[in-house]
């Protein structure tokens, strides 16, 4: 059986900058991997004060370069991709409200058909997603957890949406954990301790306390991929400072400090126990791992 894995992100970049490790090496281990971009970016600004240029002008010149950019970071990841088609939203302030027909404007049932679709015709066992939060507060990072984990829920219900497609049942649902607390305090402390400049501490100041976090439950172990997904990040030539915060900690640090990329397991429809290393674990091949967990969820939850 080829096994397969889809990652719902809400901009072209999102997919390097989250869980892209663990999407090459699934890849390279020939899984078939597919990343759904539910919309183009076209309302992001040029963030790399390298950019080589020109700096695009206009949604529609935007929206061209970072198809470019998705396209060449996909390739680096060894994944496949698809656009869902929506408009970026960009980021309002002082509560101005949303752009008309932008992804977090349009009525969810909308977005959540055109994602359905295409989870029934690429038929994911497991997916991953962001948390309820958006992992930060963009209103297409929400926007994506919304539709996404209503995709879940309808895509395996034949009463509804029948136009898209045939029922299929996705086995897991994940969270992406990119920023945990662990992970940051661990690699600020291990540059503190080699005498480098930790591109942390403000960060840490900024959220001392950080509240409520997803739990982890599942890590993958994905060193040997953070090659990629560096190559992946900096094909977001607009979007990423090569000399910038995603590359301040040396590779061999990180590889000895934290070696893998980590996920909050959401909703199952296997029996799964916790904790995990594996985010097929229990989906017809056994798990390489946490075996010794106790047992949290079993066939059947979340429908």
């Amino acid at each position: 059986m080829s096994l397969r894995l889809m990652a719902v992100h809400a901009h072209p970049d999102d997919e390097s900058s989250k869980g892209a490790a663990t999407c090459a090496r699934y890849a390279a281990e020939g899984v078939d991997v597919l990343v759904v971009t539910c919309t183009g970016g076209e309302r992001g600004d040029v963030l790399n004060p390298r950019f080589p240029g020109p700096v695009p002008s206009g949604l529609a010149a935007t929206a061209a370069l970072r198809r470019r950019e998705m396209a060449a970071a996909a390739a680096a990841l060894g994944v496949r991709q698809r656009w869902l088609g929506f408009v970026d939203s960009g980021l309002p302030e002082g509560g101005a409200p949303l752009p008309e027909g932008s992804f977090a404007a349009l009525p969810l049932a909308q977005a959540t058909a055109a994602l359905v679709a295409v989870v029934r015709e690429f038929r994911p066992h497991v997916m991953t997603t962001y948390d309820p939060t958006g992992g930060y507060p963009h209103p297409d990072h929400v926007r994506n957890h919304e539709v996404s984990v209503a995709a879940y829920r309808a895509a395996s219900d034949p009463t509804q949406l029948p136009q898209a497609g045939e029922p299929w049942e996705v086995s897991k649902l994940y969270y992406d954990v990119t920023f945990s607390e662990d992970r940051i305090r661990a690699l600020d402390a291990a540059m503190t301790d080699a005498g480098l400049g930790s591109p942390y501490q403000g960060w840490i100041d900024r959220h001392r306390d950080f509240g409520p976090r997803p739990s982890v439950t599942t890590r993958i172990e994905c060193a040997g991929y953070f090659g990629a997904r560096d190559a992946a990040l900096r094909a977001h030539a607009s979007q990423v400072d090569p000399d910038g915060f995603f590359f301040a900690v040396p590779r061999d640090l990180e590889a000895r400090v934290w070696p893998h990329e980590e996920f909050q397991l959401a909703d199952a429809r296997v029996p799964t126990r916790l904790p995990e290393d594996d985010l097929f674990a229990g989906i017809d091949r056994p798990a390489r791992g946490g075996t010794d967990g106790q047992p949290v969820v079993t066939a059947g939850r979340g429908r």
